[in-house]
């Protein structure tokens, strides 16, 4: 299996006994240009990985924060080809951070699978996260992906039993995503000792690292999580600064970087 930067990253953390910070924006959000002064300044601000919301109409996994960035993004013209553009951008002045776009299946089968595949590995993209493509269609995207060097993160969430565990794991890569909420992201707090216990039974079944998303809001939060996982995965928290009805895009970039400077005090 070829070495992503996604296994890279992880690699030079452990062997610095550290754990990452995952900071996820909407491509787009809350416009092309903030998108991508944002996107190229997370890393100086303490993101290790970055994930990359490809913009969807009906993004039914995410909380309103999630929901509102898509179609800001999505109103200010954002659409896939934009999304790569921006990885394509990004990748002109770092080529050491693993990038990787997240969000539903539609967009990316109608822009086309193979196409699609062959333009994201072509611009700099790590890895996916298609959150409404199960385990039992993996000959759809999956494995082509793994097979070009494009990791394949799947969700594990706090109702994935043993048996259902397995096939989530059978053909993951880069990671796996616990969620560790029942729910859609940034609604609930998450129980940190039921999460201990999920990610314990899940170290038991697999080598991949383990990153913990969906309620994760501040430093606190990050702390208790990165004693448990090996990354931690932050988005409505910083998606929710970026409503630019009643800020400049300037105070929208402050914010967020402020946002990504304090919660990574909590590793």
């Amino acid at each position: 299996m070829i070495k992503t930067r996604i296994d890279k990253c992880f690699d030079i953390l452990k062997a610095k006994n550290k754990k990452g910070l995952v900071t996820f924006i909407t491509a787009g959000d809350p416009n092309y240009k903030t998108s991508l002064e944002i996107l190229k300044r997370l890393p100086s601000a303490g993101a290790n990985m970055i994930e990359l919301g490809m913009p969807f109409t009906d993004p039914m996994a995410d909380g309103p924060a999630i929901q509102a960035s898509s179609l800001r993004a999505l109103k200010s013209g954002q659409n896939m080809i934009k999304t790569l553009e921006l990885v394509r951008e990004f990748r002109e002045t770092n080529q050491e951070t693993p990038i990787i776009l997240m969000g539903y299946y539609n967009p990316i089968y109608a822009y086309g699978n193979d196409q699609f595949l062959e333009d994201a590995f072509r611009v700099g993209v790590d890895g996916l996260i298609i959150v409404d493509l199960p385990p039992e269609e993996d000959d759809e995207l999956c494995l082509k992906a793994i097979e070009m060097g494009i990791s394949f993160i799947r969700l594990a969430t706090p109702t994935t039993d043993e048996k259902r565990l397995g096939s989530v794991l059978k053909n993951t890569s880069g990671f796996l995503y616990y969620v560790s909420i029942s729910g859609i992201t940034g609604t609930a707090t998450p129980n940190i000792n039921k999460v201990k216990d999920a990610i314990i039974r899940i170290k038991n079944n697999t080598d991949l690292p383990i990153a913990i998303g969906f309620g994760v809001k501040t430093k606190q939060n990050v702390e208790d999580m990165s004693k448990i996982a090996d990354a931690v995965i932050v988005g409505s928290a910083l998606v929710s600064l970026m409503n630019n009805e009643d800020k400049t895009d300037a105070s929208i970039i402050k914010d967020v970087l402020d946002k990504v400077i304090e919660l990574g005090k909590g590793l």
